[in-house]
């Protein structure tokens, strides 16, 4: 083996007979690493754009099936960043389990679009009370919910374990009807968390 000349290789008839092909096995040599690496470089920038940007409508796309997949089943490890966490998912199941005005707000406004075309005065009078009321009633149930679910989170996580903008997401939950919600409720009404 020392003494053997550089020019004398064994043949590769020699190699194979030494080892036969076998099932199973991956019947050829281990790649280099300098080959392995030349493989599998790329460039930090396509320079081709058109193919760039099928690329990443194509990745986002992908992302967005996920995304949109946790949010239907509820798999808390694909969500969105704004929807992980235990104290997210109490507040949700805390707004799903109860019946909120503002979910009851978007009809009565189309409804109310829809008196504003009567031109007599008591359809405008009724508009009126019914809009300004009805977003009056929905803001004093959503701080009533608020200030019950607060205390409720404290109790449960502590003050100083809680995410910033809670307020604002369980309040705009509250806000939307209860079919067209994401993440999909995965409470019944009355259900409340403990």
């Amino acid at each position: 083996m020392f003494w053997r000349k550089k020019d004398e290789t064994p043949t590769a008839s020699s190699a194979s007979a030494a080892h036969p092909p076998r099932p199973g096995a991956k019947n050829r040599p281990t790649p280099s690493r300098r080959e392995a690496e030349a493989a599998n470089r790329r460039p930090l920038v396509v320079t081709d754009k058109k193919v760039a940007r099928i690329q990443e409508r194509e990745a986002r796309r992908q992302q967005a099936v996920v995304t949109r997949t946790a949010m239907l089943t509820g798999d808390e490890s694909k969500m969105p960043a704004r929807d992980r966490g235990a104290d997210r998912r109490y507040i949700r199941d805390f707004v799903d389990a109860r019946f909120s005005l503002g979910e009851i707000l978007l009809p009565v406004m189309l409804l109310s679009l829809l008196l504003s075309f009567i031109r007599e005065s008591w359809a405008l009078l009724i508009v009126f009370f019914l809009v300004y009321g009805m977003i009056a009633l929905c803001v004093i149930d959503a701080v009533l919910m608020w200030r019950k679910l607060k205390k409720q989170l404290i109790a449960k996580f502590g003050a100083d374990k809680l995410q910033k903008g809670n307020t604002m997401y369980a309040v705009m939950r509250a806000f939307q009807m209860r079919r067209g919600r994401l993440p999909r409720p995965m409470v019944t009404r009355g259900q409340y968390p403990s």
